[in-house]
């Protein structure tokens, strides 16, 4: 037999007290059958009764091993006996009961044992002391091993100690007579309890509940310390792996921005790769690997570049001359679609060479204008004695009127050398070299299109007042005194030596172009010069479609108060804007 260490009930087998647990404790609230004390699994609950109340909970084992006693007497006596037995349990069930509000005889099993509900029992006291007067009466002291004898003895109050017939009497007793008492809260009942704010543990004693908080508390900072480092870590692994990651960045950027700036550097010709005389040699040098150029021919051209390089002044290998005359005669007796062209002085042309090929046209358009300021008596006075010069003599004369004060701004984009280098020149440079020489001349800016599908009507505009003062009344063809235009876009520069009105009143601008041969532009010499041959030179509106364009025209001659002003002026560079 097994007897439950709560309630007492006795199984037969283990799995049976298994299966009585569960049910009975495990599935319902579990309280102490001493004090009230609840709020905790069965574990804690039998650890708590085996501390707080070993004494008590040793005499309910007694009381539940007495219930259990197998009572061997005669036949005769057999009745008298169990008579005893139940009279001690109904006793005993009827002070458990009077002293706890929760149970009543009506409550009990059938069979006066205690089982289950003496779990709930809140005073026991005088009940274990009638059990006790009971077996001195039964007169347990002949038990012989494992079998009980007792006689009859009627019950006794355990308050006042009136003894009944049987045990329904003395229960009427007690709740009539110690009614008071049975409602009188026993001594651990008053006891108050202390609930934990944390977990919800019932402790007994303040001081023992303060321990029991304190736990908490150490437990919670701990844990809180290990996550406070945790936390430092982490964010100082996630610092690290931030400014790795800015490093990264920082270096890709800068290598992304230091390899655009070598592009535009070799786009610019800034790359130190060499200037006109370095490119000169190497690329004759290729020609005469590929089988293109005899020995003798890259010493003779190397000569004479080292002639010209030395005087300063263009070889005139790439020069092309009377291209106007030829235009004169060419629309004088054909070009029927024409209505009226005008024809800028005359001027020669310049295309690129070994040695500039790619990067000169700046300087070859410069020629262009120049030859033809040199044909004009006008600048005789401010270009006296001077001779187309080399593209190497040409970077030295920018680098002298930047030495003058002119364009500072511009000169220190250029890092104030020219010369050595490929560096390409635009409008400002051509304009400060110009005034430099004291010729008047003005930059316009046509900074956006004017027409539809990104075109520039405005601009064809503008040459056309510039060569044509009075429209009317002009002959088909007219040889004006005006220099020609030099032309600046993204990436390349032109010079416009004159416009053509169509008989639809549509403009055709006349462009030379030093990125064109000299055997093509030869072909316009010829006396049998065909429209076709006019096609590299003839640009419509439809074919000037950059974003912006800048042309520097020539107006005259300065003086000298004038071309200190403009040496003033180009501190801050100003050009006029159109729109």
């Amino acid at each position: 037999m097994l007897s439950c260490d709560i309630c007492g009930e006795t199984v037969t087998s283990e799995p049976d007290m298994k299966a009585h647990l569960l049910i009975v404790h495990m599935e319902n609230e579990v309280i102490c059958p001493f004090c009230k004390l609840s709020g905790m699994n069965y574990d804690e609950m039998c650890f708590h009764i085996e501390t707080a109340h070993f004494e008590q909970n040793e005499l309910e084992r007694s009381f539940a091993r007495i219930n259990t006693i197998q009572y061997r007497t005669s036949d005769n006596r057999k009745d008298n006996t169990l008579q005893c037995r139940m009279e001690v349990n109904s006793s005993v069930h009827s002070a458990c009961a009077s002293n706890h509000p929760k149970i009543s005889a009506q409550s009990l099993p059938n069979d006066g044992t205690l089982k289950q509900k003496a779990f709930y029992s809140e005073n026991l006291t005088e009940a274990r002391k009638f059990l006790k007067s009971k077996e001195k009466e039964c007169d347990l002291s002949k038990i012989k091993g494992s079998i009980y004898e007792t006689t009859y003895s009627p019950p006794e109050c355990p308050f006042c100690g009136r003894i009944e017939d049987c045990s329904q009497d003395m229960e009427n007793h007690v709740k009539t007579k110690h009614a008071n008492l049975l409602d009188t809260p026993s001594e651990d009942h008053d006891q108050p309890l202390y609930d934990c704010p944390i977990c919800g543990l019932i402790c007994t004693n303040y001081h023992i509940l303060q321990e029991h908080v304190d736990l908490h508390l150490e437990e919670s900072s701990f844990g809180q310390g290990i996550d406070r480092v945790q936390c430092s870590r982490d964010l100082e692994l996630a610092h690290q792996l931030q400014q790795e990651e800015d490093r990264k960045r920082r270096s890709e950027e800068s290598q992304q921005e230091m390899g655009e700036f070598q592009k535009l550097q070799r786009q610019y010709g800034l790359d130190n790769s060499g200037g006109y005389k370095q490119q000169q040699l190497r690329n004759m040098e290729i020609e005469v690997n590929r089988g293109r150029m005899h020995p003798s021919e890259f010493h003779r051209r190397k000569a004479d570049m080292m002639e010209s390089l030395a005087i300063g002044i263009d070889d005139g290998k790439t020069k092309t001359s009377g291209i106007i005359e030829a235009l004169y005669r060419y629309y004088q007796n054909a070009a029927t679609e024409v209505r009226r062209v005008w024809l800028s002085t005359e001027v020669d042309h310049f295309h690129s060479s070994f040695g500039d090929k790619g990067w000169g046209c700046g300087y070859r358009n410069f020629q262009m204008l120049l030859s033809s300021l040199l044909r004009n008596d006008a600048y005789d006075d401010c270009l006296k004695g001077m001779s187309i010069p080399c593209i190497p003599k040409i970077q030295s004369m920018i680098e002298d009127a930047w030495k003058e004060g002119f364009d500072p701004q511009g000169a220190s984009q250029l890092n104030n050398r020219l010369q050595g280098t490929k560096a390409w020149i635009g409008a400002c440079e051509v304009y400060t070299l110009l005034t430099s020489l004291r010729v008047k001349c003005h930059i316009v800016d046509f900074h956006k299109s004017t027409g539809p599908l990104g075109t520039h009507p405005r601009l064809f505009e503008w040459i056309l007042n510039y060569y044509s003062s009075e429209r009317e009344g002009s002959p088909k063809v007219v040889c004006t005194s005006k220099p020609p235009i030099y032309l600046q876009h993204q990436g390349h520069s032109r010079t416009v030596v004159g416009i053509e009105e169509r008989k639809n009143r549509t403009l055709c601008l006349l462009i030379f172009d030093p990125g064109c041969p000299s055997r093509e532009m030869q072909k316009l010499l010829k006396q049998d010069m065909e429209a076709s041959n006019l096609k590299q030179l003839r640009k419509f509106v439809g074919n000037l479609k950059h974003k912006q364009y800048q042309i520097v025209a020539v107006e005259g001659v300065l003086s000298s108060e004038e071309k200190v002003a403009r040496r003033q002026a180009s501190q801050v560079f100003t050009a006029e804007k159109i729109p």
